[in-house]
């Protein structure tokens, strides 16, 4: 599949396109990459327009067959400005009919931590989500960070995806995987003793995907 990965931003709207079963010589699982840029004098609402369309041309050209999308985490540093980004990416993707999935920021870095095999409380800053982007993919070329966490962002998505249609079975997720895709708690103690909770994205159709 081919997955289109985004990590919005009013200065450099960041996307990258993720090949999950690259051909044989293929040499590298990011098949393009790039960044929108609108100047910061543009009127809030003429930058948020030309981030969609260049998105909704974007789509067009690069005919994705899946998308993964970052989006903003609220009560933590909440910026409206950021979630107006998101809505009108989001319209985008609605109106190109794409099927998408949302993935936090520290969901990303939680699985790229893990590609890189650190310790489970290093803190991944853009240096290192860069690293993971160039591990992923031959470690050559000069990267971008905003272009290194979308391509983060659709590698994650294409595990998801390839997990829900069935070509990656549960047993072959790692450990993030399973907890991000699958995870199902079932509570031991108190007033919800018993009770089951489908936690995994791959139950929250409509909401996380």
């Amino acid at each position: 599949m081919r997955i289109l990965g985004i990590d919005p931003s009013l200065t450099n709207y960041g996307w990258a396109i993720h090949d999950t079963t690259p051909q044989l010589g293929a040499p590298a699982r990011c098949l393009n990459r790039g960044r929108f840029s609108t100047p910061a004098q543009m009127e809030f609402v003429s930058r948020y327009i030309t981030m969609r369309e260049s998105l909704r041309s974007l789509i067009r050209q690069e005919q994705p067959d899946k998308v993964g999308l970052e989006f903003p985490v609220f009560n933590n540093l909440f910026s409206e400005g950021m979630y107006g980004l998101f809505l009108y990416t989001c319209e985008a993707l609605k109106t190109e009919g794409c099927d998408v999935v949302f993935w936090s920021p520290l969901q990303v870095k939680a699985h790229a931590r893990e590609s890189l095999g650190r310790p489970a409380k290093w803190q991944m800053m853009k240096p290192d989500m860069v690293e993971a982007a160039k591990s992923d993919t031959g470690g050559k070329g000069k990267w971008n960070h905003n272009e290194a966490d979308a391509y983060l962002v659709a590698r994650l998505a294409g595990r998801f995806w390839s997990f829900l249609e069935g070509s990656i079975p549960e047993d072959n997720l790692s450990t993030t995987e399973r907890k991000y895709f699958a995870e199902v708690h079932t509570y031991t103690k108190g007033d919800r003793a018993g009770e089951v909770v489908q936690r995994g994205v791959v139950y929250r159709e409509n909401e996380r995907f």
